[in-house]
């Protein structure tokens, strides 16, 4: 399966200001973000009818602020959820909360990477996110007519999580699984075997739709994550070959394997490459030359 095989028809799913009627429960807004890294813009899901729940409220803007009232209007939110910290799911949370008083829950505010000084690291996390309860695995949110229960899926990032809507046995499963492309694992936050351990468990489990964080609903979740799994083990296979043929480091693997890939998006296909190289050398498939710091394993081989 190649990365473009994962596209979605963008002309489908686009920030209208109006909401998709998505299921008896669900209705979906996108927000106007549309990047080489959000698709059409962050899904931001209704749950529930009359009184309410917000699941990733999306970036900090004003004209999806705008959108999320105008949505709900004659409405009570109750609750905002957040399935992780990435600043096109989280920072609207704020806001919405400020002109609503609903109570924000969800995922774990993320942890500072503290060996980068400079910060970098933590750039694409919300660092100001302050929920009113950290819900864990397991834990069940019961609104009025509707239960999400979390379950952690860390690699993506460390604190994420899916919220699983018992009465349509759906997930809303944020940026672990997207039906536009493969989803980033950008390392140190990022860890390739969280995510593919992540994935085998929602493989395991019983929800028959998902709607993710970016992209169309998935109506075949499990064939889809079966195929993203071994989508994923072709890209180690790649990266194993490349490296057993030629003495590359990350940058010349990347042009090698992501052969005309968008420029836009080759340090998001680093990060990845990165991912994969920090897991086959937790796995002692590679030798990073060294110790197994990212600084050696970017630069190994």
């Amino acid at each position: 399966m190649s990365d473009t095989d994962l596209v979605h028809d963008r002309t489908l799913l686009k920030a209208t200001g109006q909401p998709d009627e998505l299921s008896p429960r669900v209705r979906r807004l996108i927000a106007p973000n549309p990047s080489p890294f959000t698709f059409t813009g962050t899904c931001t899901y209704i749950v529930g009818r009359g009184k309410l729940a917000i699941v990733d409220p999306g970036p900090e803007n004003e004209e999806h602020l705008a959108a999320m009232l105008k949505a709900i209007e004659g409405e009570t939110l109750e609750t905002i959820l957040v399935t992780h910290t990435h600043r096109d799911h989280s920072p609207g949370a704020r806001a919405l909360k400020e002109k609503t008083g609903a109570k924000l829950i969800g995922c774990a505010p993320h942890v500072e990477i503290r060996n980068d000084a400079s910060g970098r690291l933590d750039a694409s996390h919300d660092m100001d996110y302050a929920p009113d309860a950290v819900m864990r695995d397991g834990d069940v949110h019961a609104g009025h007519d509707f239960t999400l229960e979390a379950v952690h899926t860390p690699g993506h990032a460390s604190n994420h999580l899916c919220f699983a809507l018992r009465e349509e046995n759906a997930m809303l499963c944020g940026d672990h699984v997207m039906s536009w492309s493969t989803t980033i694992v950008a390392p140190p936050d990022g860890v390739m075997s969280e995510y593919m351990a992540s994935l085998e468990r929602l493989i395991a489990r019983q929800e028959a739709l998902y709607y993710p964080g970016h992209g169309a609903p998935l109506k075949e979740p499990r064939r889809y994550m079966r195929a993203l799994a071994h989508h994923r083990r072709m890209r180690e296979q790649a990266i194993l070959r490349e490296i057993g043929r030629n003495a590359l480091a990350i940058p010349a693997l990347v042009d090698r394997i992501y052969v005309g890939l968008d420029e836009r998006l080759k340090k998001a296909a680093a990060l990845s490459v990165l991912a994969h190289m920090e897991d086959l050398v937790a796995r002692d498939l590679v030798d990073a030359g060294g110790p197994a710091t990212m600084e050696a394993i970017y630069n190994s081989r």
